[in-house]
């Protein structure tokens, strides 16, 4: 019975695929039917899809503020002066007088009950005044240090060195914006140059195809130009990537959160004047972080130097206490006859300990830090050179890439119009297809050129501004 049942449903089952087969073909050939909705009562409105929101307009100097909040390295390079600041703060706190207040009991084993004293003497075991001794004192603590001084000098230095380190990775910072931020403005007019291009390579291989038909023109022009149109919307797409690459490394270095809903300024190309090398070597001197990171170094290495010999020196310490040093946890203690004694009074204790003998080890300290002072002259000399000679070059760098950028503007600017003019210059007969297929070509390259020119001009000076400290921004 089981198995009639079985062959049934299978034959039932083979009858519908049949029966189906041809509507299913029917509908694989046709657009998919959306799916059904929920009938909605006439009173209610079909709800209106929520309008797109408008792009966050970012200019340079809003890139630079948003890069600096958000930025991980810096803000780990301002946490570190912070620390510094505070290490300064606490090296200076060491030097000043520190005041606690001590309270303790300490209780010692007394004379057995019925036992006479001898000599006057009211305990067993002397570790103190009484058998029961009750200290609640306030302790003004002082010490007189050389290398506490030094200490406080050398955090002083080393908070000047990262603060320095900061304003490096501030200046680094900006460069790295301003090279994204521009990187944007290029590849979104090189998007539009190759827009173009496509559309005219497109319009090229339909006036062949024209002429071909007319047979004005040989067949190899047409592939030829079909050639040139395939290359140009590669070209188009490249730029598409391009494109949402530098928007995607910008978005990183600015938002806290994800966000490709932005513009940039269209300030590529404002003019934005070069300062005078001399202008820059007077900012240099003044404003550069390299060389004041690396003369505060220098001060912390003689501050070093000062500490490690400090510690062939004697130390001077003082005490002043103020407070009960009784038998009785009291301010004051009866006495015979109904009198009473106050237990409050003061103490002073002055210790001063003198260095002897520590097999060497002040002395090895003094010739370390001596050896890190030699090599941090070293490097302050080291720095004054590069910084010489980084101006020279960054300088140069700027002028040279100001003064092409003229030139290049032309170039593109003639490219563009040649290319119009050959197109026109083909139709008429009067020019080859491989004229034409040069012509756009040059105007892409070209117009590439002068996006790039721009960039660097842009990046020079903000590399400039590493060394001086000014940003100029449109």
């Amino acid at each position: 019975m089981k198995g009639r049942c079985r062959v049934r449903w299978a034959a039932a089952g083979l009858i519908f695929f049949v029966c189906t087969l041809p509507s299913v073909a029917q509908e694989a050939n046709t657009e998919p039917v959306p799916a059904p909705q929920t009938a909605q009562p006439a009173h209610q409105a079909e709800p209106a899809s929520a309008p797109a929101a408008a792009p966050l307009r970012v200019t340079l100097q809003d890139a630079l503020d948003r890069g600096r909040k958000n930025s991980v390295p810096f803000q780990a390079a301002l946490t570190t002066a912070a620390l510094a600041r505070q290490d300064r703060t606490q090296a200076r706190n060491a030097l000043l007088p520190t005041v606690t207040y001590n309270n303790s009991a300490i209780y010692t084993q007394g004379i057995p009950l019925g036992t006479e004293p001898f000599i006057g003497a009211p305990v067993i075991f002397i570790a103190n005044n009484a058998v029961h001794e009750y200290l609640s004192q306030a302790d003004v603590h002082q010490v007189f240090d050389a290398a506490a001084v030094a200490n406080f000098r050398r955090m002083g230095a080393a908070a000047a060195v990262a603060k320095a380190q900061a304003e490096i990775a501030s200046r680094g910072l900006v460069v790295t914006i301003v090279q994204n931020y521009y990187a944007i403005s290029a590849a979104q007019l090189k998007l539009e140059a190759s827009k173009r291009l496509a559309e005219e390579g497109d319009r090229f291989l339909k006036v062949t195809q024209e002429l071909e038909n007319g047979g004005e023109i040989a067949h190899s022009d047409v592939i030829k130009a079909e050639l040139q149109a395939r290359d140009r919307q590669r070209q188009l797409r490249e730029a598409q990537l391009g494109y949402l690459n530098a928007r995607l490394n910008l978005a990183v270095l600015i938002f806290p959160d994800f966000n490709e809903n932005f513009e940039v300024a269209e300030d590529l190309h404002q003019s934005v004047p070069l300062p005078t090398l001399a202008e820059v070597q007077q900012r240099a001197a003044r404003d550069n972080p390299d060389l004041r990171a690396a003369l505060a170094a220098v001060q912390q290495a003689g501050h070093d130097v000062f500490g490690a010999r400090a510690g062939y020196l004697p130390v001077l310490s003082i005490d002043y206490f103020y407070g009960i040093d009784a038998s009785h946890f009291a301010a004051n203690t009866a006495i015979r006859g109904g009198g009473k004694v106050s237990n409050l009074g003061s103490s002073i204790v002055a210790t001063l300990n003198i260095p002897v003998w520590n097999w060497g080890t002040t002395q090895s300290r003094v010739k370390q830090a001596g050896l890190r002072q030699a090599q941090v002259k070293r490097e302050l000399s080291f720095a004054q050179r590069k910084l010489l000679a980084e101006i020279q070059s960054l300088y140069a760098e700027a002028e040279t890439a100001l003064n092409e950028l003229e030139g290049l503007q032309r170039s593109a600017q003639l490219a563009e119009e040649s290319q119009k003019l050959i197109t026109l210059r083909y139709r008429n007969g009067e020019s080859t297809v491989l004229e034409v297929v040069d012509a756009q070509t040059t105007f892409a390259a070209a117009n590439a050129a002068y996006q790039d020119g721009a960039v660097r001009y842009r990046v020079a000076l903000a590399n400039l501004q590493t060394l001086t400290g000014v940003l100029t921004t449109p």
